[in-house]
């Protein structure tokens, strides 16, 4: 490197030089003057960071010129694509080969062009042979040349050579030393002049001619290349042509959608535009576009130059794609409906949507198959419905145009799936995709197959359907399909309390059922008084009953641990109810028993046992509380309540969907027999279309069908009067020794599990992924649950000990739950040390109403130790105003139910929710699951089995993580 004297006179110049294995490069370099003003031999390569010692002559241009030929500069280069430091001298002689080249010259090429564009006025030099910067000025043409190629055909050959222009003068270049220095966009040294070009053009088109006249193409070989050469050089270039001819034309064009159908798959669209004889694709590049036609008569070639509206082309494609298409993929130019998130609508539905719009803009359809048209006019379906006591009629014609058809003919298609329907014309006609969705069920209820009649139950279709069609019905239909104005209904004379408003409203509910002989389910929030709606409405019934009509005994069946709760109920609110309570070992044996008892109160244990005796008593209601308890359709409860008779029937749950959609079946079936199908059709048609497809459409469609029949009401909506409730999440840190015990477990699990992950055919290890999650969450809450010898301390415990201290210390109540039965013994053990008093219950308590009685009662007892399975229904807990919620569950719906312990009805104090996560775990990554996992219905993921199928392998690796 030269010492360049900064206090004498110096110039910064560009350097083109030729590098052995890059190619020609630019080089910034500072010159060292002479006295005179002339270059020295005393010059110096710069770069950024040392370009600022010449900061005197350098202008902004210069800057930004120094930084874009740093990044082609050979050090840069090696060190950007090669990882170990290796010498330039090795790089080339070992490393650098063809391939590389390749490669890299393009990039190289992209700066050179940049640079070329920046240079214009500065000092541009041509280095010498040994490195000199400054051997010979070099000039920027500041005109762009033009080219033009030159074909030449006689009875031997045809001769192909350009010719260059320069300021409307020709320019000779072959045989003058001339060099091609930028290939991509044609960059030209010639006699000391840079050219560059008018037009798009590549350095190799002329590289071939800096020693050549002319390339000839022998007769034998020129069909080939006329079609791929030369009709690609027409299109983007100048060509002179002798010996064959080019036409250039200019039409106006007509878009053209050509519908690429196929049957069972994937149909799709593709735009072209008709000029005149020619139909070209969508998004083409150029503006001119070449067809080769030959005629073997004469032996004469003919070029059409076709001129293309390419903005006009743009403007049609994105017109289609405005109107709800998109591209399939970059490459192609194939086209198909917007997927709207749940399913793509088809081609053939997009179509028949959108034709009359089509032909307004001027597009012709094509459809490439002859021997099948597609009918794409107007299509749609008018309906009435008329209602008779137990079933409604629906009378439908679908209109395809001018052709009417009776929407009974439809009934095979529209179950079996069949799209195409044959037109008296021979055309074929798509079934609109959203009638399979609309009406499958209209065909699947219908207790007759020539026509459609429906069984009252099935209201909620009718509902779903009228928001999609014009539906015409009844005064009496109408009324029962609107039913948001229920008529109102007098409290029971005898009923000693009063309904809130809302449940005044579930009152009128029941009535309302019972007037259209409907079964239906309450599914109130836990603590918004399911019991007392109940129990006013069997008060009003004994109330409203006929002299000699006869008994009109009820029948309630529940959980055991709710007959207590009942029986007291019943006493405080409806003393005048005559209740016999069918439990335990002297109960009768007589069916005529209950003649004499207005309520019957019994458990699903007891229904089981004595199903023949209750069988044979025609009872007026059957009510089940926690309805979920028979969920499963292949259970005793549920086949013993099944067989029971009465005049109406009704459910009580607050989770009347627990685990799955599943759930409802039995329940729904046990209300209003054929609501739902059956058991099969039910699992198929909406269970797995909704858990595992996150069906929306099909979730909604259920819910229409069910929502005359279930009132649910929450918290948040009705209880207004109920004082707030305000949650915290407090994050434990893990002691030193818990967390490193909590990695080393963390570690196995997770290198079994994730290496079952990789391999696509294996199911995700579900068992072990549970092991493995259970094992964590214990770690994180304290390692004694996984190892009693485990000595050291749990931050978790730590935290929560704290924290209960100063709330007992104020004087409140606490309602601690856990899901782990041994943690709960942990803090048993800690408080029995202690000498803290505690009320306790688990799965194995027998005597539940002393110890729920103890706490309410005894001032001594302010801790109540609950397990989530065991606390989860029929406890009534307001005493509490904490609740301490120490392990975050799967299903957030769980954890409300423990919530709602305290937070309900009667609770006059604000209620305040600890919950304790310990940082860094699994538990933290199970709260972001949860707020993610909240689909179509806030409670389909509930247990921990269902959690876990739920779960993609992101999710797993995120858990695991």
């Amino acid at each position: 490197m030269q010492q360049i004297d900064t206090t004498q006179p110096y110039e910064l110049v560009y350097s083109l030089c030729e590098h052995p294995y890059l190619g020609y490069l630019i080089e910034p370099h500072i010159v060292q003057l002479t006295p005179n003003g002339g270059h020295s031999l005393t010059h110096r390569r710069i770069f950024s960071h040392t370009a600022t010692e010449y900061d005197a002559v350098l202008d902004d241009t210069d800057r930004k010129l120094i930084k874009l030929l740093d990044e082609i500069e050979q050090t840069h280069i090696i060190k950007r694509y090669h990882k170990k430091p290796v010498r330039p001298v090795d790089f080339f002689s070992k490393t650098f080969d063809k391939k590389f080249f390749e490669y890299i010259r393009p990039k190289i090429e992209h700066r050179l062009l940049q640079a070329l564009e920046l240079l214009q006025d500065k000092p541009l030099y041509l280095m010498s042979k040994d490195g000199y910067a400054a051997e010979q000025r070099l000039e920027i043409a500041p005109k762009p040349a033009s080219v033009l190629f030159h074909f030449r055909r006689d009875e031997e050959e045809t001769r192909y050579f350009p010719t260059i222009k320069y300021d409307g003068q020709r320019i000779e270049f072959m045989y003058k030393g001339a060099q091609v220095i930028v290939n991509q966009q044609a960059w030209l040294l010639l006699d000391n002049v840079l050219y560059h070009f008018d037009q798009p053009l590549e350095g190799k088109k002329l590289s071939p001619f800096l020693q050549k006249r002319y390339i000839a193409v022998a007769r034998a070989t020129e069909r080939k290349y006329f079609e791929t050469f030369v009709r690609g050089l027409i299109e983007k270039h100048h060509v002179y042509a002798e010996g064959f001819t080019i036409k250039t034309h200019q039409h106006n064009a007509t878009p053209v959608i050509k519908l690429l159908y196929v049957e069972n798959g994937m149909s799709q669209l593709q735009l072209h535009f008709r000029y005149g004889l020619y139909l070209f694709a969508a998004g083409g590049e150029n503006k001119v576009t070449v067809r080769m036609q030959y005629d073997e008569a004469t032996d004469h070639y003919t070029f059409h130059r076709i001129k293309r509206s390419l903005q006009w082309e743009e403007n049609r494609m994105q017109e289609l794609l405005n109107m709800g298409l998109r591209k399939t993929s970059a490459l192609f130019s194939t086209l198909e409906p917007v997927f709207n998130g749940l399913e793509a609508a088809s081609v053939m539905d997009w179509l028949r949507h959108k034709n009359s719009e089509l032909s307004q803009l001027g597009y012709e359809i094509v459809q490439e198959d002859p021997n099948k048209r597609f009918f794409f006019g107007r299509t749609e379906i008018d309906l009435t419905v008329k209602a008779d006591n137990d079933w409604f009629d629906v009378q439908a014609v679908a209109r395809f145009g001018n052709y009417e058809i009776p929407f009974t003919q439809l009934r095979n298609h529209i179950l079996g799936d069949i799209r195409e329907l044959v037109l008296p014309n021979g055309e074929v006609a798509m079934i609109p995709e959203e009638w399979f969705a609309q009406y499958h069920h209209l065909f699947q209820f219908s207790e007759d197959k020539k026509s459609i009649r429906l069984s009252k139950y099935h209201v909620g279709l009718l509902n779903d359907i009228s928001e999609h069609t014009e539906l015409m019905m009844d005064r009496r239909l109408k009324q029962l399909a609107e039913f948001d104005a229920i008529e109102d209904v007098d409290e029971p004379q005898r009923f000693e309390g009063s309904l809130r408003p809302y449940q005044k409203a579930g009152y009128n509910w029941f009535h309302f059922l019972q007037r259209y002989r409907f079964g239906g389910c309450l599914a109130d929030d836990m603590g918004l008084g399911k019991t007392i709606q109940t129990l006013a409405f069997l008060q009003k019934q004994k109330e409203a009953a006929l002299p000699g009509e006869g008994a009109i005994t009820s029948l309630i069946i529940m959980p055991t641990s709710l007959v207590y709760n009942w029986q007291n109920e019943a006493d405080r609110f409806v003393p005048d109810l005559r209740i016999l309570v069918h439990t335990g070992i002297g109960r009768t044996r007589q069916p005529a028993v209950f003649e004499d008892y207005d309520l019957v109160i019994t458990t699903y244990g007891i229904v089981r046992s004595d199903e023949e005796l209750l069988g044979a008593y025609y009872f007026n209601y059957i009510i089940l509380d926690e309805s979920q308890t028979i969920k499963n359709p292949a259970s005793k409860s549920f086949k013993a309540v099944q067989r029971l008779k009465s005049k109406h029937r009704l459910v009580l749950s607050g989770t009347p969907v627990e685990n799955s959609v599943a759930d409802l079946w039995s329940q729904m079936a046990f209300l209003n027999p054929g609501l739902l199908g059956s058991f099969h059709y039910f699992q198929q048609e909406f269970v797995q279309p909704i858990e595992k497809k996150k069906d929306e459409d099909k979730a909604r469609r259920l819910q229409a069908i069910i929502k005359p029949f279930v009132l649910r009401r929450t918290k948040s909506q009705v209880a207004t009067e109920l004082p707030p409730k305000s949650e915290q999440i407090f994050y434990c840190s893990m002691s030193d020794e818990q967390a490193e015990r909590y990695e080393r477990v963390k570690s196995e699990y997770r290198n079994a599990i994730l290496d079952g992950l990789g391999d696509e055919k294996a199911r995700t290890p579900q068992i072990a992924l549970l092991q493995g999650l259970t094992k964590l969450r214990q770690l994180a809450n304290h390692p004694r649950m996984v190892d009693a010898t485990f000595k050291a301390e749990s931050g978790k415990f730590e935290s929560v000990i704290h924290t209960l201290e100063n709330v007992l210390q104020r004087g409140n109540k606490v309602l601690v739950f856990s899901q782990f039965v041994k943690q709960l013994v942990i803090f048993k053990q800690y408080f029995d040390k202690h000498n803290v008093g505690y009320a306790y219950l688990d799965g194995a308590t027998k005597n539940r109403e002393e110890v729920v009685k103890q706490f309410r009662e005894n001032e001594d007892t302010r801790l109540f130790l609950i397990s989530i399975k065991a606390g989860g229904v029929g406890l009534n807990l307001v005493e509490a105003d904490y609740v301490f919620i120490l392990d975050p569950w799967w299903n957030p719906a769980v954890e409300q139910q423990a919530i709602d312990r305290t937070h309900r009805i009667g609770q006059t104090r604000n209620v305040f929710i600890y919950k304790f996560i310990t940082k860094g775990t699994v538990e933290e990554k199970i709260l972001a699951l949860q707020n993610r996992k909240k689909t179509i219905a806030d409670t389909l993921i509930t247990t921990e089995e269902s959690f876990i199928k739920s779960l993609t392998p992101d999710d797993i690796k995120e858990l695991l993580g």
